[in-house]
């Protein structure tokens, strides 16, 4: 029996989820979390398999969480399961050790298969996404620059981003306008732009 842990945030497609995988012979559900940071206690606790994440999670996104799930319980395999279908994203997604990266519009079938595969020590990557990405760059932002741009994107100002990040209100600055001028971007809303739609964010 394979234990499956889901994390989204999204109560209908969370429901969904468990009523699929639970008509499935072998695989058993046995944690579901709304919360990124939620994960890696569940996971903890429940010990599962597999552990399917969408990306865009409230207290903690998805991949910052997978990342911390590597690190903290090796053994569980990790799948990203998303809308965001961009070659950038699925670079940060192998960077923090996934084993699968599906988009949601994949066919039901599709999602228990890759759960079985990656729980036998395989890897399960949508295709057109992976030959979208051999023709994109990598980004060209440092972690703290991509970091303090994530703040940005929520509307923080380089104060507020400054308290987060225990740095000066300086140094946030000089992160802003280094992403700003690597991105050829006008400001740094339009660099937050540029770097969520190139899947770096």
């Amino acid at each position: 029996m394979i234990r499956v842990m889901l994390a989204e945030d999204m109560h209908m497609i969370r429901g969904a989820l468990v009523a699929l995988l639970a008509r499935e012979s072998g695989l058993q559900v046995v944690a579901e979390v709304e919360r990124g940071d939620h994960i890696v206690p569940t996971a903890l606790e429940v010990r599962p398999d597999v552990a399917v994440l969408d990306i865009d999670l409230p207290g903690l996104d998805g991949l910052t969480a997978a990342a911390a799930l590597h690190k903290r319980l090796p053994e569980c395999r990790t799948l990203v399961l998303t809308a965001l279908g961009r070659p950038g994203t699925l670079q940060r997604a192998l960077a923090a050790r996934v084993s699968g990266y599906l988009l949601k519009d994949a066919k039901p079938q599709e999602l228990a298969a890759a759960i079985r595969r990656i729980a036998q020590g395989g890897r399960v990557i949508d295709r057109e996404l992976a030959v979208a990405s051999w023709d994109i760059d990598t980004s060209p932002l440092t972690t703290r620059e991509s970091d303090v741009l994530r703040h940005a994107a929520s509307g923080a100002e380089p104060t507020e981003i400054a308290q987060r990040m225990h740095l000066s209100t300086g140094t946030v600055r000089n992160y802003l306008t280094a992403a700003v001028t690597k991105l050829h971007a006008r400001n740094r809303l339009d660099a937050v732009r540029i770097a969520a739609q190139s899947g770096w964010l």
